[in-house]
């Protein structure tokens, strides 16, 4: 059975480690120049040369993104910046524009390109196009249905790839291509630089006679009128998988290292559960639990199963019932003690939930907690401190300690 990659998103060089370490296949990311995460970390070179080498050790792959709407400046050193990426081993570009394609195609031949969802591809005439002229994944739109996407990659050859979104943050334009954010602060979405105004709250007035108005949404507390839900498909995954999409994409460059850790492993798991064995595959809720822990908004399956609300009216605002409080480093097996580096303030005898690298999460209580020179402490309170606990639960290194915030 055809197993599909599982892409996930990286804002720097910590979430792209986790992303591996937690199961993604490969990973997307934004270098210095023409990509649409201008205020995520992204990468220098040197970081870039280090994620590569940390993804190809353990078999994984490197997309860069050159997705931006660019204007001419936006082209100055584009073709030294190519022949960089091709340098150093990228796996592959995710490129939007036709012109910053055919200067791809010129600069770097052997170098793999993938479509960018923003140039909007709905139809297998349109991707039919875009393989023609040399690229060879094409990211659909989002706006697509689950029975479009069907038949989309009936239509096409098998050389020429298909990726979907599958989780995270919708944007309520056309693909993305929106200019709210331009018109209202300057501020280009196309070029990297979002306000995200589709978040705002919002007065709806009627302009009945000259400088009369009404209300046209009730009440005087406004509304989240173009505010989306986020996409999420874990409950869908054997429908994905057989529909023949090559590649399973999170959303999320600008999200944190623990909401890269917690999707990642949702779907790793879940993808995995069904390619064993699809005739009895069961959706298990903890992938759910997993996916409701970090940071996001109400969630939708989007565009694919015909859902009518996509958006929530009342409020713009994350749901967040678990902070990362930090991250494992070694366990010591014979001592059973735990070296965590601290994310968030976290106290002697707190109850908190390990996100297990491998296996299922696991309650834990932080037990003789003391600085790296043996001191007794009762709270891990400085950034970043390195601190031990007693813990007779196993440990791997790159585990996610997390906390219920109403604990």
């Amino acid at each position: 059975m055809h197993k599909p990659e599982l892409l996930a998103p990286a804002g720097n060089l910590e979430k792209l480690k986790t992303a591996i370490n937690f199961g993604a296949d490969a990973v997307y990311l934004g270098g210095n120049k023409l990509n649409l995460r201008a205020a995520a970390g992204n990468f220098t070179m040197e970081e870039l040369k280090e994620g590569l080498e940390f993804a190809h050790l353990r078999g994984k792959k490197i997309y860069v993104t050159l997705n931006v709407m660019p204007h001419n400046e936006d082209l100055i050193g584009i073709e030294e910046y190519l022949s960089e990426l091709y340098d150093i081993g990228v796996d592959a570009l995710l490129i939007a524009d036709p012109g910053v394609i055919s200067i791809a195609k010129e600069v770097v031949p052997n170098l793999e390109i993938h479509l960018s969802t923003q140039a909007n591809s709905l139809n297998y005439k349109t991707a039919l196009f875009w393989h023609n002229v040399g690229v060879k994944r094409v990211v659909v739109a989002r706006e697509m249905s689950l029975k479009d996407l069907q038949e989309l990659k009936k239509e096409l050859p098998e050389t020429c790839e298909i990726e979907a979104f599958v989780h995270g943050s919708m944007c309520m334009a056309y693909s993305g291509k929106c200019l709210l954010s331009n018109y209202m602060t300057g501020r280009d979405s196309n070029r990297g630089t979002c306000a995200q105004p589709c978040r705002y709250k919002y007065h709806l007035v009627q302009e009945k006679d000259p400088g009369i108005y009404s209300r046209v949404n009730e009440g005087n507390d406004g509304i989240y009128l173009m505010n989306s839900k986020d996409l999420c498909t874990i409950e869908h995954i054997p429908e994905l998988i057989e529909s023949g999409i090559n590649s399973l994409k999170i959303e999320g460059r600008m999200k944190s290292s623990y909401y890269v850790a917690c999707v990642v492993k949702a779907y790793r798991e879940a993808i995995d559960k069904y390619i064993e064995d699809p005739e009895n595959y069961k959706f298990d809720s903890k992938w759910m639990d997993n996916l409701i822990k970090p940071s996001h908004r109400p969630y939708t399956t989007g565009f694919y199963f015909d859902e009518k609300m996509k958006q929530n009216h009342a409020s713009s605002a994350y749901i967040r019932n678990y902070d990362i409080v930090g991250i494992v480093k070694n366990y010591n097996c014979q001592s059973h003690i735990a070296t965590i580096e601290q994310r968030n303030k976290v106290y002697n005898g707190d109850f908190v939930e390990v996100l297990a690298v491998k296996g299922d999460n696991k309650i834990i209580e932080l037990k003789d907690m003391r600085k790296e020179n043996g001191e007794a402490i009762e709270s891990a309170s400085s950034a970043q401190m390195i601190f031990t606990v007693q813990c007779y639960e196993e440990l791997m290194v790159n585990d996610i300690i997390i906390k219920n915030k109403k604990a």
